[in-house]
């Protein structure tokens, strides 16, 4: 009963989101990295079918409770013989040795109700099956949990990822604009005569270079888009607004309060998990172990039945039985030896696996303490690395207009200014990518 109802009620929830969609379909998303976060958490597909899984593992425990509790079942018939039965019985039962006297048997009418109630009073598999559901619902809520991680990881990482190709596409405009700039006066240059068309020509080619970036560049921001979109659990055509800069984002980070933080590895999603697989096997090893166990069950029926060749006149008869009802398992060839083994080797084969998984996770966090560390020391330096190559590029422009510098003198620190950006901007979102790691270990909000 439970069961069907918390089906009905997930169902209904489920309709009702997919009514309301319908209604009021999601056009546009003005969102904050939280906003994002708490959104998918409501709407992405994965977090939706761990929540269902979470449901039903809940109405397993019920499901497998039942089976302990008392069950009463009623049953009823009614039966017309159209035609009696007839046998032929020996005549000394009448006085006539020698001969067959057929003689019909029964009543034309046969009315029957009963109801009967059973309770299992011992039952040690069943008790383990009940603590199995309930750790299966525990396991169930725990993969919930990882899953809004991953999921918080994916959308964090895809917001940044938006940010830093922006900010990226930013750097471009403004470089395209100014080497625009550039070529016009490079022109006048020529035509007064203080510069040659070769100067012309590789202005034109950095124009058109850093134009294909750009082309390139757009179609990798509408990607990332789309990739924040199927995190989000929106449609493609959905319009998404980032409400957060790239500079709030990365002033928000604490390298140093990061790192003091201690790693409580039973904290871990992934440990968590494993840890409840062990319980799991090892329940699994009581439970075999327990089937060499006598069940015992008491039942009670009462029951009445009527007969007779009319039905306003049928002659009614009651009946009860009560007992108990044991069950001894005796010999099975070694089945019941050979699964207790195999669990107990499957117990130790999680166990090892719970080692293996927490040396795997101690070495993540020493690696991700030290990749952390490098990629501060790397974003610092690649942010003073952009600063010196733009006034280098800034110099050299002034050069060049002057007739003090080459086009390819220009061409270069063009390049090398756009280069320091890229690797500033790649800097950052390593940094940025090392910390969301670090706190999904630590099990942080991210």
């Amino acid at each position: 009963m439970k069961h069907n109802y918390l089906a009905a009620l997930f169902s209904m929830m489920f309709f009702s989101r997919l009514v309301a969609g319908a209604q009021e379909p999601v056009t546009e998303l003005r969102l904050s990295l939280k906003d994002a976060q708490n959104y998918a958490l409501e709407n992405n597909k994965m977090i939706l079918s761990a929540k269902a899984d979470v449901l039903a593992s809940r109405a397993a425990i019920w499901e497998t409770i039942s089976a302990a509790l008392p069950q009463v079942n009623a049953s009823g018939s009614f039966t017309d013989n159209l035609k009696l039965m007839t046998t032929l019985l020996p005549g000394e039962f009448f006085g006539q040795p020698g001969v067959k006297i057929p003689v019909t048997f029964g009543s034309q009418f046969n009315s029957s109700a009963s109801v009967q109630a059973s309770l299992v009073l011992f039952s040690a598999p069943l008790y383990i099956g009940i603590e199995t559901t309930k750790l299966a619902n525990k396991l169930s809520e725990e993969n919930l949990r990882k899953s809004e991680l991953d999921t918080r990881e994916a959308v964090t990482t895809a917001y940044y990822l938006i940010l830093v190709s922006e900010k990226s596409l930013e750097i471009l405009e403004k470089n395209i604009a100014n080497l625009n700039e550039t070529l016009r006066s490079t022109r006048a240059m020529y035509n007064a005569g203080m510069a040659e068309a070769t100067d012309v020509d590789q202005m034109v080619s950095n124009v058109n270079m850093v134009e294909n970036s750009r082309s390139s560049l757009e179609r990798t921001i509408e990607l990332n888009y789309n990739l924040l979109r199927f995190q989000l659990g929106v449609d493609a055509g959905t319009k998404i607004i980032l409400t957060e800069t790239l500079e709030s984002l990365t002033n928000e980070i604490n390298v140093e309060a990061l790192l003091s933080q201690d790693f409580d590895i039973s904290r871990n999603a992934d440990y968590k998990l494993i840890e409840g697989q062990e319980v799991m096997q090892s329940l699994a090893l009581k439970a075999q172990k327990a089937s060499v166990l006598p069940t015992l069950a008491g039942y009670y029926n009462y029951g009445t039945n009527g007969m007779g060749d009319k039905l306003n006149d049928l002659r009614w008869f009651q009946n009860s039985v009560a007992g108990l009802q044991v069950s001894v398992p005796i010999f099975a060839s070694g089945e019941r030896y050979a699964k207790i083994r195999k669990a107990r080797i499957n117990l130790e084969k999680v166990q090892t696996t719970k080692d293996m998984v927490a040396e795997q996770l101690r070495l993540q966090e020493k690696q991700l303490r030290f990749n952390l560390v490098n990629a501060n020391l790397q974003y610092k330096s690649q942010k003073e690395n952009v600063e010196v190559s733009k006034r280098i590029y800034q110099s050299t422009e002034n050069k060049f207009r002057q007739g003090m510098a080459s086009s390819l003198d220009l061409t270069q620190a063009n390049s090398q200014y756009l280069q320091a950006e890229n690797n500033y901007l790649s800097a950052l979102m390593n940094l940025l990518q090392t910390k969301v790691a670090l706190d999904k270990l630590l099990n942080n909000n991210m």
